[in-house]
């Protein structure tokens, strides 16, 4: 399916909210327009005040109609992977007349007799992965439509949320003024783009680095098998910054993205940055070391809780091993620091478009770049599900300024010193974040 068109990707973060506007021309994606907003009424990746997030999101729908000369209306839209639930479901028809072909409608219904299993009231379907359709016993079929049978099955995974994640994110879209034509599951979208056919056979783990929290997914045979969150994020290290070397927030934030080392080994003790204290005239000068064995206590956190929900199902066994991306990513040695902590080959995503070459880009991007390859029976499925409306709809009088769109992984060796890390502060912290 050439889904030729123009589409426009809302990803909304805890800490930034990012739009992509791209569009499809014979096979080809093309970003023509950015809009990149701070975040406003949201904690740990959900929404919890509905205005505010409404006005975030109005501001950075603002900035990218401006670059890409449009009228944004229409959006697809990132859902968090917060209280996820993944398992099988089964869906079976009979059709009526065994001489005539299987339709779009049949491929509707067996989704809904898929969805006929009863969910509690506090869940929301959010999307159903086919694995395969059967028809009259032929199974492994991705495309039944065309083909003639009484009997119609499909097999694969039901995905569920929180029904009142999904509420509160639609109501702020719709309260910005926007259309939603479908909502995509973060994790799905980010193993499209991030992946390649091997590692997305055999087995990867994508830990997503947020702002407000860390999202690890495990995709294997093409399908999203697991997702599991933990409630902290980039946030939380600029917070220990901000308190352990008593400044500002703000300064605080600085400091860590021009300074910061996700790995002390990599850190000198012999560079050092001024740093302005709250009630001191004069700043007071901290090595890169030290500054790094900050952000390093809460990161080697982050992942050791990882670990173990990991270890809980052999996903790190996978011989794809991690990528990483979303905005910590971009700390220097972050790669290392995994791969002592998981002990398994470890990679740092970053998209190669011009304008987007930082992780924190990664979901956007993904997000126009999963529904624009989706096939019609997938559009199909979401259909039915809900999760896609029926008007897909193109916008027009785009500029005619296109940037292709490609991605690289930069591929980190695991690392062999054998040097413990940050021993000067580690007894600090250890009572620090308990």
């Amino acid at each position: 399916m050439d889904n030729s068109g123009l589409y426009v990707g809302l990803d909304i973060g805890t800490t930034s909210i990012k739009v992509i506007v791209a569009e499809k021309v014979k096979g080809q994606l093309n970003v023509i327009g950015v809009g990149n907003a701070p975040s406003n009424g949201l904690s740990r990746g959900v929404i919890v005040d509905i205005d505010q997030a409404a006005e975030a999101i109005k501001s950075a729908v603002n900035q990218a109609q401006e670059k890409a000369s449009i009228e944004i209306k229409d959006v697809v839209v990132s859902v968090p992977a917060n209280m996820l639930r993944i398992e099988d479901c089964n869906g079976l028809i009979t059709l009526d007349d065994q001489s005539r072909e299987i339709t779009d409608e049949d491929v509707q219904n067996v989704v809904a007799s898929a969805l006929g299993t009863s969910l509690p009231q506090e869940r929301e379907v959010i999307d159903i992965q086919p694995e395969e359709f059967i028809v009259d016993g032929f199974d492994d079929i991705k495309d039944p439509r065309g083909m003639v049978g009484v009997r119609l099955e499909m097999r694969g995974k039901l995905i569920t949320g929180s029904k009142s994640i999904m509420h509160n994110l639609k109501k702020a879209v719709e309260k910005a003024g926007l259309t939603i034509i479908s909502t995509v599951l973060t994790p799905l979208a980010e193993g499209h783009e991030m992946l390649d056919d091997g590692h997305q056979d055999f087995g990867t783990i994508i830990i997503d680095l947020g702002g407000g929290q860390t999202t690890a997914s495990v995709i294997h045979d093409h399908e999203l098998k697991y997702a599991t969150t933990d409630p902290e994020g980039g946030e939380y290290i600029t917070k220990d910054i901000s308190i352990v070397l008593n400044t500002s927030m703000e300064n605080a934030e600085k400091i860590k993205r021009d300074y910061g080392y996700a790995d002390s080994l990599q850190a000198s003790a012999d560079n050092e940055f001024p740093v302005d204290i709250v009630g001191q005239a004069e700043p007071k000068y901290i090595d890169e070391r030290y500054l790094a064995e900050i952000i390093e206590a809460r990161l080697s956190q982050i992942f050791d809780r990882i670990k173990n929900h990991l270890d809980q199902i052999r996903a790190l066994e996978l011989p794809g091993g991690i990528v990483l991306t979303g905005g910590v990513a971009a700390l220097p040695g972050i790669a290392e620091l995994a791969a002592d902590q998981f002990n398994v080959n470890v990679s740092v995503y970053i998209p190669d478009q011009m304008g987007l070459r930082h992780p924190s880009f990664t979901a956007g991007l993904s997000l126009v770049s999963y529904f624009s390859d989706l096939s019609d029976v997938d559009m199909i499925v979401r259909s039915a599900v809900g999760a896609t409306s029926t008007k897909i709809s193109k916008l027009t009088n785009a500029q005619n300024n296109q940037v292709p769109v490609s991605s690289k992984s930069e591929k980190q060796k695991p690392k062999t010193q054998k040097k413990k890390r940050g021993e000067g502060i580690k007894s600090f912290f250890s009572d620090f974040f308990d």
